[in-house]
């Protein structure tokens, strides 16, 4: 069907319905289409593109922090699976299985990797043999098979696109120190390129990854109040490592197992995008991100002159922005809702009285905001206007999370808050998992984090559960998630 700009009038409002007002975001603004396979999606252009720009940056980070990307099989053979009981239990309700080749049945069944811990361990305990065969700072790009029972595009597919960095160390020190060290660069990356804050903290046991001693996260809230854990860092201390029997040699000739970290990030960044900037217009990118970071738009581009002076400013600010020209013939007009669509940072609109002033007019994507800008000034101006953008967008999605974030004192005060609100609630926690089943069961909530210090607005809360009353070891951020 031909796209018109009723599409754009045609997105449901975002405080009505959030989750259609997702759905038609994420199709209308062509990021995915549906497919044949139940729970999997196309990434179509301009949605793999944005995903192509989360990974270029990313892996420049990776590759100066001395990490390389290899490239391990997507089938696991059941006995390797196997291996490390934890781990196995954790991901048996979500994994395929291939059971036949061609019209042969295997012999052993092969997972379709839901993550590769497995595989990376049996090609450590190939490699490594000596201290100077350490760390191991390995990394790889690719996609992941979930059988999920609910699917939501980029939130929650049963086949998605991800990194997933596996590395081992000599020292617990060193593997701990890693898994830190990766967890703060996921935050950079949130914050400083996606402009989305996070808060970074532990998982508790219960929401710790499977075969993993301890689980760290960032926490983004969506505009609706609701949490997106958007990115994961496990030490593994040397359990993978003895159920694989890596073991090196150390620096006085003892054998010691190796000590390990796994970290990862998806296309799910590209749902929280979605959901923390986006408006009931479509799309609002940050600029670091955005595949189209500036597009002009001829007005009256009939008339001479004008479509030569758009091409001439296109090829002057290939140099400093991703920018394309739109010499279609639609109108202006659909043009201005296509693009607002799709999230475009900037457009620049350029026709016959601006060729006589020598200017361009800059619109704002985030704030709707029109600014005639002389055109000898557009290098200086736009790469100004694209960091003010993120700078706007941040602070703009700081602000609904402070709105949307509480305390609780008792069971009584966090019930009324979560009836009243969706957002995050910080309250102490005895350290019992009864207890965080109990506050799951009665409010719908789940443990997010055990935030560092300094990561959160709110102090220490009490000194006794939130639940039970008991004494308290920890401040815990609540909420309902994606």
């Amino acid at each position: 069907m031909a796209k018109t700009a009723q599409n754009v009038d045609s997105i449901t409002n975002r405080d009505v319905d959030f989750a259609k007002w997702y759905t038609d975001i994420v199709t209308k603004a062509e990021l995915v289409d549906y497919t044949a396979v139940r729970g999997c999606v196309t990434l179509l252009p301009y949605g793999y593109a944005i995903w192509e720009n989360i990974q270029r940056t990313f892996d420049a980070w990776l590759k100066d922090t001395g990490h390389e990307n290899v490239y391990l099989p997507m089938f696991i053979p059941e006995s390797l699976l196997q291996k490390e009981k934890d781990h196995v239990e954790g991901f048996a309700p979500e994994v395929a299985w291939v059971t036949h080749g061609g019209d042969e049945e295997l012999t052993e069944r092969l997972c379709v990797r839901p993550t590769s811990e497995t595989l990376f361990c049996d090609l450590y305990s190939h490699i490594i043999q000596s201290y100077r065969d350490l760390p191991k700072l390995f990394n790889q790009w690719c996609s992941v098979v979930r059988w999920e029972k609910t699917t939501r595009p980029f939130l929650r597919t049963v086949e998605f696109q991800w990194q997933e960095g596996h590395t081992a160390h000599e020292s617990q020190e060193d593997a701990e120190a890693e898994t830190i060290r990766i967890l703060h660069m996921y935050a950079d990356l949130c914050e400083s390129v996606l402009a989305m804050p996070v808060i970074k903290g532990q998982k508790t046991d219960k929401e710790r990854f499977a075969g993993a001693k301890a689980t760290y996260t960032i926490e983004a809230m969506m505009h609706d109040g609701k949490a997106l854990q958007s990115g994961t860092s496990h030490y593994f201390g040397d359990g993978f490592a003895r159920a694989f029997d890596i073991q090196y040699s150390d620096r006085n000739n003892q054998l010691q197992y190796v000590h390990q970290t796994s970290w990862g990030i998806s296309t799910r960044l590209i749902g929280g995008i979605i959901m923390t900037h986006g408006d009931d217009n479509g799309l609002v990118l940050p600029p670091a991100i955005a595949p189209i970071q500036v597009i002009i738009v001829p007005v009256s581009q009939q008339k001479e002159g004008v479509l030569e002076a758009a091409n001439i400013l296109k090829y002057r600010l290939a140099d400093i922005c991703r920018v394309k020209i739109d010499d279609s013939d639609k109108s202006p007009g659909w043009k201005f809702s296509e693009y607002e669509m799709k999230g475009v940072p900037i457009r620049l609109e350029i026709g016959p009285k601006d060729m006589e002033k020598q200017q361009v007019v800059l619109v704002r994507r985030d704030t709707g905001e029109k600014k005639p800008v002389p055109m000898d000034r557009l290098e200086e101006d736009i790469p100004a206007m694209l960091e003010d953008i993120r700078r706007v967008l941040f602070e703009k999605a700081k602000a609904n999370r402070e709105a949307r974030s509480f305390a609780a004192h008792s069971m009584e005060e966090f019930t009324s808050i979560l009836e009243a609100n969706t957002g995050f609630v910080t309250a102490m926690w005895c350290g019992n998992q009864a207890c965080e089943e109990d506050i799951r069961e009665k409010t719908g909530a789940t443990s997010r984090c055990i935030p560092f210090e300094g990561d959160t607005s709110h102090h220490p809360v009490g000194a006794t559960c939130v639940c039970c009353g008991k004494p308290a070891k920890h401040t815990v951020i609540w909420g309902k998630a994606y």
